[in-house]
């Protein structure tokens, strides 16, 4: 009677593990993983969404500064796929053998953001250096701090930010809270947002950020990884992107 029912057992084991790709996988090694810029967090949550419909893959995903993604991957984090708020990190991941080949496939620019009302009356980059005035901004160590250094060159501005934050999400919440007079962010970020207002200035034209996505070293045997940058490459995330702000590739 004993192996009898040991036989039933490893039959059921058997029917069980037959549903999963092998039988030591659980549900969290068949989700793929996507390591994203802050910046894209509204956009890719939507884009994760269809992309689970159309596929049935599920998709979880990270999102904080460019570079501090990077130096998650490089010690060990598993991502299968990864988009870059700008091209240097990108390059940095490609030269730390992180990722393969990749594609662009969104833009932005840098605006000013202010808190409702703009009590400050910032006007442009030259009102950031006034006395008094609170600003936050990207550390220079992740894109958007990269990009914010290169608008106040171009403008001839110096400036001493009250705070330096990893990623552009915590630069909006500085401003969305009134902890700061100012920040700068993309272009999308402000424009999410209901509780701060956009002061344009035209340096950021000159300052694009393009943002590439690669299939992962982990990524490039999964044929999800593959199937999620191509995705996001082709016209329904595109739309998604374009509708949240983004410029086309």
């Amino acid at each position: 009677m004993k192996v009898m029912k040991t036989l039933a057992t490893v039959v059921a084991l058997t029917l069980a593990c037959s549903a999963l790709t092998s039988c030591g996988e659980s549900e969290a090694d068949s989700t793929l993983t996507v390591f994203a810029a802050a910046s894209l967090k509204k956009s890719f949550e939507e884009i994760g969404k269809q992309f689970e419909e159309e596929t049935g893959t599920a998709v979880s995903f990270n999102f904080a500064g460019s570079s501090g993604l990077v130096e998650q991957m490089k010690s060990g984090a598993p991502a299968h796929a990864f988009a870059s708020a700008d091209e240097p990190t990108m390059k940095t991941a490609i030269e730390a053998g992180l990722v393969q080949e990749p594609q662009i496939f969104a833009t932005n620019t840098l605006t000013i953001a202010v808190p409702e009302g703009n009590p400050a009356n910032i006007t442009d980059l030259e009102s950031l250096a006034k006395p008094g005035v609170k600003v936050a901004v990207c550390a220079p160590a992740v894109p958007c701090g990269n990009a914010t250094k290169q608008v106040l060159d171009l403008a001839g501005v110096s400036l001493t930010p009250a705070t330096e934050e990893p990623k552009v999400t915590a630069v909006l919440t500085k401003v969305e809270s009134g902890q700061v007079d100012a920040g700068l962010v993309y272009v999308t970020d402000a424009s999410a947002s209901d509780k701060v207002e956009s002061v344009d200035f035209p340096q950021a034209a000159e300052v694009v950020n393009r943002y590439p996505i690669a299939v992962t070293s982990k990524g490039e045997k999964d044929e999800g990884a593959e199937k999620f940058v191509e995705f996001v490459l082709a016209e329904r995330a595109q739309q998604v992107l374009q509708s949240n702000g983004f410029g086309t590739p």
